[in-house]
């Protein structure tokens, strides 16, 4: 009796475990049948950090940073206007990948509603800047408009108020 029932559960294992796996499968699949469609953007299309300058020495830890574009427009996350974006500034690392929406963290900071400038905290150090523009939903256009990578030095000189008394 007991050899009899063997291949009955195995055949319900399987059948409870097949759904699962098809769930493991979708999740290994390209991000374009995941639903991350890249927007077209134009060929000539960047972007640009007005400021700092490559190679600048910044003498404060709070630092403003500007942003420009040109051949395409800016506008808030969520909206879905042909040749527009929102700005993405990416601290201190690489490029994230292009098919999937731009993480949100410390080092890769949204301005989803279309801020043109920010003021950011840095500590002391050599760092490293780039603009990425995304479309309303995070994802990067298709080429990418982004800014070349900058790399400032940061000198604070200042003191903090309460040492200053």
């Amino acid at each position: 009796m007991r050899a009899s029932l063997w291949p009955a559960c195995l055949s319900a294992i399987v059948l409870a475990a097949a759904p699962l796996a098809a769930a493991h499968g979708q999740a290994t699949k390209p991000d374009q049948e995941k639903g991350f469609k890249r927007s077209p953007a134009p060929a000539n299309a960047y972007c640009y950090i007005g400021w700092p300058n490559d190679g600048e020495t910044v003498r404060t830890t709070h630092i403003k940073v500007w942003f420009g574009t040109r051949y395409f427009g800016v506008a808030p996350a969520g909206t879905s206007v042909p040749n527009t974006g929102h700005y993405h500034l990416l601290i201190d690392v690489p490029l994230p990948p292009l098919d999937a929406p731009i993480p949100t963290d410390k080092n890769h900071l949204h301005f989803g509603l279309g801020q043109t400038e920010a003021s950011i905290d840095l500590p002391p150090g050599t760092h490293t800047l780039q603009l990425l523009m995304a479309d309303g939903d995070h994802v990067p256009q298709d080429p990418p408009v982004m800014s070349k990578r900058i790399t400032i030095h940061v000198r604070a000189t200042e003191q903090p108020v309460a040492a200053a008394h």
